[in-house]
């Protein structure tokens, strides 16, 4: 009867010890949530930042000619994809990608579908 006390006390050490490694290994989505959730925000994020860091270094005219440089951000989910140890998480960072590109130029076409036909 102590063998299964003893394991269970050890568990809850570990558990004490290091209180949100469950996350990472038991829970079933928790690889889809952040991958999703980094996908979306590397679409809105990475190209921002690279704009703005580029404006602020550079004149206007460089930092344009410059900003398709961003496209060498797209070789961080295809590795994610390629290694299998994250390559669940590459996909769901892959598909908050493009549901978030699809939303964005949905809406795009939408608002100046709208505006140029208030116009005309």
């Amino acid at each position: 009867m102590s063998a299964p006390e003893s394991v269970e006390v050890r568990d809850e050490e570990h558990a004490r010890a290091r209180p949100f490694e469950w996350w990472h290994h038991s829970h079933p989505t928790f690889a889809a949530l952040t991958g999703f959730f980094s996908g979306m925000l590397f679409v809105t994020a990475v190209p921002g930042g690279f704009a703005a860091l580029l404006r602020l270094l550079f004149s206007y005219d460089r930092a344009e000619k410059l900003f398709p440089w961003v496209a060498v951000f797209l070789v961080v989910p295809i590795v994610l994809l390629a290694r299998r140890k994250t390559r669940r998480f590459g996909q769901y960072m892959a598909l908050g990608m493009l549901l978030t590109a699809l939303v964005v130029g949905g809406v795009a076409s939408l608002v100046l579908y709208f505006m140029v036909r208030a116009d005309a």
